[in-house]
């Protein structure tokens, strides 16, 4: 084994080496992050200057010193100050450089915070969390039994002020809506939580609304959806999500306007479960030839020959196709590029992947607020990492009434109705 005699005499065996050189590259690299992002901001505003031509935005100096429990474990760092003697013209207070990378008020990594909650709904208990991780982070602090329950409570408060946010500044131009059904261990029965994803004008995904409800009702959609509209919501253009959802209902009361567009997941599983599995795969690229077609006319001559191959044999798989063929084909009617997004409810299930995979392994939360607020975390940090829909660009014009042919725009009409 590696040993190295330190300055004092003492020796350092080679995991504990290792550990130092970690940390020091740890906090090399968040240095060295903070200082190009304080450069940045410096740079970007080079040309304000005062009567005098002196920069308004200057490098001064350090902050002093702090701890900062990172991945590779406790690090001390020193944060760049900047002296930003620009007024704001609306407050009359001065601006101040405020860094993404290091907030003034963190202790913590972003990324540890974010470990937490999926530890937890792992299945660590609380009581777990100081030796199961001071090893790996080098430092027991933030990790304490009653840190991580202040977290939980924490949770459970953010989800309610993001259910009272109001929604009127925002248009949700599509939505996807789906459930997860979560397993209280303290209550017989399941909760059913009820999400709302929806792609901004800007062509941005963000998370609308999160709710836990009786199963997949109605009743519970219809409240979700008067709740948005009562905080501002306008009608989306379009909304995607499973046939089997009550939601359908409740869009029609809530906002009729709202165009439907069924899943091709989840109808292509409905369709192959009512058919043999020796017809299920000629069948499913029979499918596939359906929702990938050129545009729309083909699309309805795919349909066409599916009930044509399998119309004799198989008539209630070709009936839950011929039935929703419009609400199947809504996508066609909108730009090609947002068709990949339109088709399938995917923006929410590879989500709900990873909460589904814990919840198993946990057998359910211990109570509905507290499985609520886990997912409403979960998917709040699985929100960073979701990409803008193609052709971001055309989100405004759908809005705005664009009429789309075989996928490409050909004119628009006067902005629908909310």
């Amino acid at each position: 084994m590696l040993t190295v005699v330190n300055a004092d005499g003492t020796t350092t065996g080679g995991a504990s080496l290792l550990d130092k050189i970690v940390r020091v590259g740890a906090r090399r690299m968040l240095a060295a992050a903070l200082e190009a992002e304080v450069n940045s901001y410096i740079a970007e505003l080079a040309d304000q200057r005062d009567e005098n031509g002196r920069r308004l935005v200057v490098h001064n100096g350090y902050h002093q010193p702090r701890k900062v429990t990172t991945a590779a474990g406790s690090v001390e760092v020193r944060a760049s100050r900047v002296n930003d003697k620009r007024v704001d013209a609306v407050t009359g207070e001065r601006r101040r450089f405020s860094s993404a990378t290091l907030p003034p008020w963190c202790r913590r990594s972003p990324k540890i915070a974010e470990t937490l909650p999926l530890l937890y709904l792992h299945g660590l208990s609380t009581g777990d969390f100081v030796p199961a991780l001071e090893q790996f982070l080098g430092s027991s602090a933030g990790l304490s039994p009653a840190t991580v329950t202040r977290l939980t409570a924490q949770w459970q408060a953010d989800h309610a002020a993001f259910q009272q946010r109001d929604l009127s500044g925002t248009d949700y131009v599509y939505v996807w809506v789906d459930s997860i059904h979560l397993r209280i261990r303290l209550d017989e029965g399941k909760a059913a939580v009820l999400v709302m994803i929806g792609v901004r004008a800007d062509g941005t995904k963000e998370l609308v609304a999160m709710t836990d409800g009786y199963r997949e009702s109605s009743e519970s959609w219809a409240a979700l959806l008067r709740d948005c509209a009562r905080r501002g919501m306008r009608a989306p253009v379009l909304a995607v999500g499973d046939g089997a959802l009550g939601f359908w209902k409740a869009l029609r009361e809530v906002f009729p306007a709202t165009r439907e567009q069924r899943c091709w997941v989840h109808k292509t599983a409905n369709v192959l479960d009512s058919m043999p599995k020796s017809a299920q795969l000629a069948a499913k690229k029979a499918l596939q030839d359906i929702y990938n077609a050129e545009d729309r006319e083909h699309a309805e001559q795919a349909i066409k020959l599916f009930a044509k191959l399998y119309g004799a044999k198989f008539p209630k798989a070709v009936k839950k196709i011929t039935d929703d063929e419009d609400e199947l084909l809504a996508f066609y009617d909108f730009a090609a590029e947002h068709w990949i997004h339109l088709r399938t409810t995917n923006p929410i299930e590879s989500t709900f992947a990873t909460v589904r995979l814990r919840t198993k392994v946990t057998k359910g939360a211990g109570s509905r607020a507290a499985g609520l607020a886990m997912v409403f975390k979960l998917v709040e940090s699985a929100q960073a990492r979701w990409r803008s829909v193609n052709g971001a660009h055309l989100v405004p014009l759908v809005r705005a009434g664009a009429h789309f042919e075989r996928g490409q725009l050909v004119g628009r009409d006067e902005p629908r109705a909310a």
